[in-house]
């Protein structure tokens, strides 16, 4: 089998955006002498109202009772397009405010993320020039630990931008979390992820579809099959198909996300 750009199984976030890292080179404009964390905060809603906590004391915020800073709205002719999307991961509804932010959150649910929160805080920080504030996009929790995300297309990030990105990313670091602002994604994986993701609500298994394609493709020499292939193994190809692209997003089976999703596209056992 031809190595795999980005096998679907085991990728994780990193491996499918195209991060922006401009940032980094921001870091002397920010006011990080002295004890920084105390000076700056954060301010979150919690329990029906707002608190504010030094970064040095996030570590004993609620995170997971939170609720959104600001609110989604929609009106007549608004350039962007929010809405809210329903993950399975998480079992509710999420709110977005771009397209770009709603592949997001279908790629944290890919990543089986068991908790994401739009626009959980504001940070108000301190620069060279003064003070200012940014509320970041999305705080999630995939696995054990705790990713903070901005969405911001690379054509599209300005000055004023980087610096707050360049915030966010101490205070993450200061946290212990990770923290990625995605301006884009790596070739195909977008459309292979959408294509997946039109198979990811829950439904019955009346012909015990899992059973024959887990069964046949477990059966051949280095357990490798092409999708036609091993549609074509099972007793209703149709449906087959169907159930190969679902034990795709559910990372029972396996294909090269770096590529098409094809006829001859390589799938394998997770």
């Amino acid at each position: 089998m031809a190595r795999a750009k980005i096998p679907s199984d085991s990728s994780h976030l990193d491996q499918l955006v195209v991060e922006y890292d401009g940032d980094s080179g921001l870091r002397e404009r920010l006011r990080l002498e002295g004890d920084w964390p105390r000076r700056w905060s954060s301010t979150w809603r919690v329990s029906g109202g707002e608190v504010c906590w030094p970064v040095r004391d996030m570590a004993h915020v609620p995170v997971l009772s939170s609720r959104p800073m600001r609110g989604f709205t929609w009106r007549a002719k608004q350039r962007n397009r929010p809405g809210l999307e329903v993950l399975v991961s998480t079992r509710r509804a999420h709110g977005f405010e771009s397209l770009e932010e709603l592949r997001l959150l279908v790629a944290l649910d890919f990543l089986r993320a068991s908790e994401v929160l739009s626009q959980p805080f504001r940070l108000d920080f301190e620069h060279v020039g003064g003070q200012t504030w940014h509320i970041p996009d999305y705080l999630a929790l995939v696995g054990r630990g705790m990713w903070l995300l901005d969405v911001r297309p690379m054509e599209l990030v300005e000055e004023e931008d980087a610096l707050k990105f360049a915030a966010a990313r101490e205070v993450a670091a200061a946290c212990g979390w990770r923290y990625s602002v995605v301006a884009g994604w790596r070739p195909h994986v977008w459309g292979v992820l959408d294509e997946l993701s039109s198979r990811r609500r829950p439904s019955r298994d009346l012909l015990g579809m899992r059973d024959q394609l887990l069964s046949a493709i477990g059966a051949r020499e280095g357990r490798v099959m092409e999708f036609s292939e091993l549609a074509d193994a099972t007793s209703v190809p149709s449906v087959g198909r169907a159930n190969i692209v679902r034990l795709l997003w559910h990372r029972e089976l396996g294909v090269d996300l770096g590529s098409p999703l094809r006829d001859d596209s390589l799938i394998w056992a997770a």
